[in-house]
């Protein structure tokens, strides 16, 4: 989970809240902070700072990192959103981008020819397709309209071939999907 689907705009690939997961026995060596869930006074569930990594406040000559210095400011981000969108706006909007992700999915595999990899496995909004032409080949006719392609997956799993990793949200038009689909349907000429 990251903070970009909740109002968290990547700005030259960051910020993220960098959400991690680690053994007990390392929580103590991980910089920043830990937040916990409890139970107020009155019974609500409430997250709390549970373990601030010290050396920040107290010993900043030997700190191993800032990884803290901007959390509140990605916090209070994403707290506006989720408060603006409200339960039932979070909810219309994850079906949105299941749509989104699904129309993009079907669009791009049918008229590319492309095959759709992990068809039955769960998914959100982002999807795999594997391609007889290099995704380098797709990724440069994609570039050449200014327009970003999935990502090569090649170099973290070999075994898929030529296959890349989609991503579809409610920021990306039912347009711009088949304008992509039209230029990698399209055979490119020869020169």
């Amino acid at each position: 989970m990251e903070a970009q689907s909740f109002g968290v705009a990547l700005s030259y690939g960051g910020p993220f809240c960098g959400v991690i997961a680690a053994k007990e026995k390392y929580v103590r060596q991980m910089p920043g902070r830990l937040v916990g869930q409890t139970v107020d006074s009155n019974g609500y569930r409430g997250f709390v700072l549970t373990l601030s990594t010290r050396e920040q406040h107290i010993r900043r000559e030997k700190a191993t990192s800032n990884i803290c210095t901007n959390q509140a400011l990605v916090a209070l981000m994403a707290t506006i959103f989720l408060a603006v969108y409200g339960k039932e706006g979070i909810r219309e909007l994850a079906e949105h981008n299941l749509a989104k992700a699904e129309y993009a999915a079907k669009t791009l595999s049918t008229q590319t020819g492309a095959k759709l990899l992990f068809h039955g496995a769960p998914r959100f909004n982002e999807f795999v397709l594997q391609t007889q032409e290099s995704p380098a080949i797709w990724s440069q006719r994609l570039l050449d309209e200014k327009i970003v392609g999935g990502v090569e997956l090649s170099r973290w799993y070999p075994e898929l071939g030529n296959a890349t990793l989609w991503c579809a949200t409610e920021m990306i038009t039912r347009e711009q999907i088949d304008t992509a689909a039209k230029v990698l349907a399209a055979v490119p000429v020869e020169a």
